[in-house]
């Protein structure tokens, strides 16, 4: 896989395909209720956000002026206080908006998708917009008005909830109506204004029986250019549904009288956008599970199959996009809600589409890196309040704005045109085996254009070194994963021996005495794996420059705080084993400024059942007791959780200390109770112990909470590993 590219060529206004920015900042009410992403991703309330996106190199970004904030009461009354700050600043920077009027809502509650007056108003505030910054050149008066119009008036997941052609169709009416009456509003005050108008043009594919149901998709997918371009008159696929929703012929002939062309097409384009149709729907999740009234059948990834490989993708959809309409195109938003090295593949892939694109002759400005601040509960379309938060370019759950690796890819390609990361040596799940739910023939495997660099991992015998191996290899991230005998890390000619043999990008050291209670008999012991190897390996990695993470503990703390310990609370270990990691971790941090030490809590995990919470589950399933303490409260941590978050510091070279916990703070006796409910178990069976002596070694964090609640990671556990514990209980009845 190439992962270095510069895209260069004639193509458009620059001589190089551009890096532009944009922040999730969706206002869309559900019920009567709003949710505000600017607020939810706390761009709303904290400064230096736009310094930071300065910072990467970005001088376009897609920014919102949206009449729910500026008018959320009456139309006639406006509070510019917040735009005329942050817009000044953008201007102070050097950063061009493109100014976004309404992004994916409905309006303020005195109007609709399906209010007549809806685009009037959208475009008396267009109008306000632009005499108010005159400066302001581009502008998005309706974000993705056909996925809108979807989710709002077909699928019921936004207002005006409806689910059916007919309120589909009059709401996107109403909003391209808003773009023309918007962008003559704006051009009134600013003639060279341009319209950036975007639009998710994913395609759908099907086996024979459901190709009418994907032609009838793929007809649909154009409607909202196609009716801004002037092109849906009588002779259109779709011009007699529009008059069948009560949307009459001369209200069609407003756009094919005077078209509102865009200046530039913006492409939003998602892994999710291609999809499948498969009447076989057995053979996938029920959650793909759908229906259009005449057959059933499961509406699927497009990406997971195997016989649409080279049909599917940015670059396809991108060149039909340019084909229909050769128009400029822009792709403004590109992103991917997964894991880091995932997000960056799939940014590369988009990038490295574009620039092929524009050597081709296509009028291919630019790429946008969407979601900088990250975006809030997109997992489930802003339906349900999880706080389930997708990093971007920036990760906002800190006290302060961190670059993640996407961010560093953005500033690398906004600059110089190039990025390069070792986990772009292998592509993206959507290009591995892993995402077949259905093989269709014997998979045939992918050149390596390059030998991929390797991860190396310690511990090859424990819990946390194999957990590693496992997620690595779910991940894509090549690695090697060592034991004592491979590289002893207290040895210093084992560990420069295997650096040079290996040659890893990366290290994560999991190895180390781990027996808390056998510590305080095997001191020495202890602090020759603990503190000692852990000194050896951070200066063998300082020498050569190579990231590395090692673990420490809830233990370097005493308990007697009162409350979850942060990363900048002093230390204070009352046992053996507390105190090496105590040194541990002072060795490390002075031989190597830039590793990465991650204090961690009792943790448990899907692929072992030596943990507190197995051994309860088991218990309880076999109807014996359970005794647990009420006095003593840590941070419950689930392995896959920790091992994920994990691997995305470590791509994006975070250093210093961390604590990686699940977010909780409970007792021994509260977790094993929470864990026979997810089970199922009699609760009544978990038997409180006291202790005269209460402490609370728990966890949390002032860089950023990045793991999910444990209860989450509770009902993973059972769902993942409920059978082995079960049959470990029946094994345990069969023998006595």
């Amino acid at each position: 896989m190439n992962t270095s590219t510069k895209a260069t060529g004639s193509a458009g206004s620059g001589s190089s395909l551009e890096v532009w920015g944009g922040v999730e900042c969706t206002w869309v009410r559900i019920g009567d209720s709003f949710r505000d992403q600017l607020a939810e991703t706390g761009h709303l309330r904290r400064s230096g956000d736009l310094e930071a996106i300065a910072s990467l190199g970005i001088r376009t970004l897609r920014f919102p002026v949206l009449i729910e904030a500026v008018s959320p009461n009456d139309p006639d009354q406006c509070n510019w206080r917040w735009h005329d700050h942050a817009l000044d600043k953008l201007r102070r920077l050097g950063i061009g908006p493109i100014a976004g009027l309404v992004h994916h809502g409905s309006g303020p509650r005195y109007t609709s998708l399906l209010d007549p007056n809806f685009a009037s108003l959208v475009a008396q505030h267009a109008g306000r917009v632009a005499r108010r910054y005159p400066w302001i050149k581009r502008f998005t008066p309706i974000n993705e008005p056909l996925t809108t119009a979807r989710f709002s008036g077909l699928y019921g997941h936004w207002y005006p909830h409806g689910r059916d052609n007919a309120t589909f169709l009059r709401c996107l009416y109403n909003e391209c109506h808003a773009v023309l009456l918007s962008m003559r509003a704006i051009r009134e005050v600013t003639p060279d204004a341009e319209l950036v108008q975007t639009e998710d043009l994913g395609k759908t594919f099907s086996t024979p029986l459901l190709q009418y149901q994907a032609d009838y998709e793929n007809e649909r997918r154009w409607l909202s250019l196609d009716l801004l371009c002037g092109r849906i008159d009588s002779s259109h696929s779709w011009y007699a549904r529009f008059l069948e929703a009560g949307i009459s012929a001369a209200q069609m002939a407003i756009f094919t009288d005077a078209p509102c062309i865009p200046d530039i097409v913006g492409i939003n384009h998602y892994l999710t956008s291609e999809r499948f149709l498969d009447e076989a729907a057995e053979h996938y999740p029920g959650h793909h599970a759908a229906g259009n009234g005449e057959h059933c059948y499961a509406d699927v990834e497009a990406v997971r199959m195997l016989e649409l490989e080279g049909e599917v993708g940015p670059y396809a959809r991108l060149r039909e996009a340019w084909e229909r309409y050769r128009l400029p195109i822009a792709v403004t938003e590109a992103h991917h809600g997964c894991t880091r090295d995932e997000q960056l593949r799939w940014l590369l892939q988009v990038w490295q589409a574009a620039g092929k694109l524009r050597e081709e002759g296509v009028d291919l400005r630019a790429v946008t890196v969407w979601s900088l601040l990250g975006a809030v509960d997109w997992n489930t379309l802003l339906v349900q309040r999880n706080g389930f938060y997708e990093p971007g370019a920036f990760d906002v759950r800190g006290e302060s704005l961190r670059m993640t690796a996407l961010g560093q890819a953005a500033q690398a390609l906004a600059t110089t045109g190039n990025y390069d990361h070792p986990a772009l040596d292998r592509e993206g799940w959507w290009r591995r085996d892993i995402r077949h739910y259905r093989p269709l023939a014997p998979q045939v495997a992918r050149p390596v254009l390059r030998a991929p660099r390797q991860l190396a991992i310690t511990g090859r015998t424990g819990t946390l070194g194999r957990a590693f191996a496992t997620i690595c290899a779910q991940r894509g991230l090549d690695h090697v994963l060592l034991g004592r005998a491979e590289m002893d890390i207290a040895d210093q000619e084992s560990v420069e021996a295997a650096l040079k043999l290996h040659r890893p990008w990366a290290v994560v050291n999991a190895a180390g005495f781990v027996r808390v209670h056998e510590a305080e008999a095997n001191a020495d012991r202890c602090y020759r794996e603990n503190a000692g190897g852990a000194e050896i390996l951070a200066r063998a990695c300082a020498r050569l420059g190579i990231p590395l993470v090692t673990f420490s503990s809830d233990l370097v703390f005493n308990g007697q705080l009162g409350r979850a310990y942060l990363e900048s609370d002093a230390v204070s270990p009352i046992c053996v084993y507390g105190n090496s990691k105590v040194e541990a971790e002072r060795r490390v941090t002075q031989a190597w400024e830039q590793a990465l030490v991650v204090r961690t809590s009792a943790f448990f995990g899907p692929w072992d059942s030596y943990n507190f919470v197995h051994a309860v589950l088991r218990d309880l399933a076999a109807g014996r007791r359970v005794h647990a303490s009420d006095s003593l409260h840590v941070s419950p941590t689930y392995v896959p959780d920790l091992v994920h978050a994990t691997l995305d510091l470590l791509i994006d070279r975070a250093s210093g200390i961390w604590h990686l916990a699940n977010r909780g703070l409970l007792s021994w006796h509260e977790l094993a109770e929470r864990a026979a409910v997810a089970a199922d178990l009699d609760r009544s069976l978990v038997v409180r112990v006291g202790d005269p002596r209460p402490r609370v070694t728990a966890l949390s964090s002032e860089r950023g909470l990045l793991l999910p609640p444990v209860e989450h990671a509770l009902s993973r556990f059972i769902a993942e590993c409920s059978v082995s514990w079960r049959e470990s209980s029946e094994q345990n009845r069969a023998t006595g």
